[in-house]
């Protein structure tokens, strides 16, 4: 026995197997770690000590999530508790790590780090790194409870920590779930009744990436292809970090969601033995290169989608904006192949100068359906960028109505002086008037053909508290889906994650008495842009010959009766 114990290669084996507990025990031999570094706190420049940027430092912690290499953060977090017993944590920005130093980094591992304090767009971190030691095992913290989004200075100490969310959030926004591979999550779903109302408590999941275009984009649903607004998650574990002046978890596992807000495939029940609709179907252009598709296959995909849309809305009456101010642009989208689902094709409504801007509002109507009486006209007062339109119709048999396709001017190109942004988006003043004119416009154009009833339908670019949609309902016109639809379910629009409506159906006293129902088509506004017939996605997430992502705005729909002749 004992000379099999002084055997040389015993020796050898039992000499490594010493070394190696003593490694994975207390680190490396070689590695110099030290009694006392700077603490995490002072490295991220917070509390008693705190250092500036750019100092040379030497920190140690435990791992608590890896993210290397390019198409990730290119670093690794450490935390460790301060003087107080309180965590603190650091980010450490590494994306030149030899191998024995990528190995040492692991969750749990316990590192001292030696480089230069920084700051990376907001967030603190430890970059410049000259050397990375194993310093024994630290275990692994527990996640701190979040709940809610911290305050920017108040919650500064918890930026960089391991965190728990205590509860179910809802995905309020996607907008930049294919760019930057980021949803917005919230309590609840935000709801915006004017510009100036600009969400709070909202906390990105992000992908522990900030890179552009992920591939795959993350966090889709694998049945439907999609993430929609609406949709809940629970389980969110990852690191809490601010960055780009905004509250982000990156996640270390997967998050665990829920398809709350599932596509709706057809319209809900509006009641009524007409129906009409108002559409924006986002700069249908027949002109290639312009503002709408790139090419003849974009466009072909956008035709597709917008047709089976409004197939599934069946409407009798159209009201479609933001199409190309050109006279084959309506008619291509809704001739051909009737988008109506008796077959009963289209008419589209000409005339009346659609003014100068490159896109334009318009009616189209089923002639088996409707009669046109008289008509049509355009509002030709100087206020209006796009001129609506108005037409007399007839059912067979039922109570002729005056119907206004409508678009005002948008929030977008702010002027630096005169109608600028105070609370309600620029160019308020001027949308106020284009309200005015309107009302002034149907009424002249009902008392001329002795017309009570007036429906108006269209992309008023106004939430329900601003100006404009005041004073339309000062003059007597109701907004019917506000008044129809449940609470929080009106939108049309999902705008840096609240939803708010845009797209409205509005009636005056005379023509609310035979509406019957209405309802906002929640088939775009929800849908990440990536899978819009223009974006990375356009051949996948579920919506390829489908209406979803057919257009930024959902449509609205009004069912109403023929009424008495």
């Amino acid at each position: 026995m004992r000379r099999w114990l002084l055997r040389r290669d015993v020796l050898w084996t039992a000499g490594l197997l010493t070394l190696l507990v003593a490694y994975l025990a207390f680190g490396d031999a070689a590695d110099p770690c030290l009694d006392q570094p700077v603490s995490l706190a002072a490295a991220a420049g917070y509390g008693d000590g705190a250092l500036a940027p750019h100092e040379r430092v030497t920190v140690a912690g435990t791992v608590t999530a890896t993210f290397l290499g390019d198409n990730a953060l290119n670093g690794f977090f450490l935390q460790a508790a301060d003087a107080r017993g309180e965590p603190a944590a650091l980010f450490v920005y590494a994306p030149g790590l030899d191998d024995a130093e990528r190995r040492r980094v692991r969750r749990g591992a316990r590192l001292q780090v030696r480089g230069t304090t920084d700051r990376f767009h907001g967030r603190p971190q430890v970059g410049h790194v000259e050397a990375v030691h194993q310093c024994g095992g630290g275990g692994r913290p527990e996640p701190v409870v979040l709940e809610g989004t911290p305050d920017r200075g108040k919650g500064s100490r918890m930026e960089g920590l391991l965190v728990r969310h205590s509860g179910e959030l809802v995905v309020t926004g996607n907008q930049r779930l294919g760019r930057f591979g980021t949803l917005a999550l919230a309590p609840e779903r935000l709801v915006r009744r004017r510009s100036g109302e600009q969400p709070e408590n909202v906390l990105l999941l992000d992908d522990g990436s900030y890179a552009t275009h992920p591939d795959p984009v993350p966090y889709l649903d694998p049945d439907s292809g999609t993430r929609r607004a609406g949709d809940r998650v629970r389980g969110v574990t990852g690191i809490l970090t601010h960055a780009f002046d905004r509250w982000r978890i990156h996640p270390v596992t997967p998050p665990s969601f829920r398809a709350a807000n599932p596509r709706p495939r057809r319209p809900g029940p509006v009641g009524g033995d007409l129906r009409a609709a108002a559409f924006n179907v986002q700069n249908y252009f027949v002109t290639t290169g312009e503002r709408g598709a790139a090419d003849r296959r974009a466009r072909a995909r956008q035709r597709q989608r917008l047709r089976a849309a409004l197939a599934r809305l069946d409407a009798d009456l159209l009201a479609l904006a933001e199409v190309e101010n050109d006279a084959r642009a309506l008619a291509d989208l809704v001739g051909g192949p009737a988008p109506a689902a008796d077959g009963r094709a289209y008419r589209v409504v000409r005339g009346g100068d659609p003014g100068g801007d490159a896109i334009r509002a318009g009616l189209a109507y089923r002639p088996q359906r409707l009669e046109l009486v008289a008509g049509p006209f355009r509002d030709g007062a100087p206020v209006h960028d796009r001129p609506p339109q108005a037409a007399v119709f007839r059912p067979p048999g039922g109570r002729a109505f005056l119907a206004a396709a409508v678009h005002f001017k948008s929030k977008t190109r702010c002027p630096e002086h005169g109608d600028v942004d105070t609370g309600e988006g620029c160019w308020n003043q001027r949308r106020t008037e284009q309200a005015r004119a309107l009302v002034d416009f149907v009424r002249e154009q009902a008392r001329r053909h002795d017309i009570d009833d007036i429906l108006l339908l269209g992309d008023f670019n106004s939430y329900p508290g601003e100006a404009p949609m005041r004073a339309l309902a000062e003059a007597g016109f109701t907004d019917l889906v506000g008044g129809h639809a449940g609470a929080g379910d009106g939108y049309t629009y999902v705008y840096r994650e609240a939803a708010g409506r845009l797209d409205y159906a509005l009636a005056n006293d005379s023509m609310r008495s035979r509406v019957r129902g209405a309802a906002a088509w929640h088939i775009n506004a929800d849908e990440p842009a990536a899978l819009a017939y223009d974006g990375r996605m356009a051949a996948g997430g579920g919506a390829r010959g489908q209406p979803f992502r057919s257009s930024d705005h959902d449509p609205v729909l009004v069912g109403f009766d023929s009424g008495d002749d």
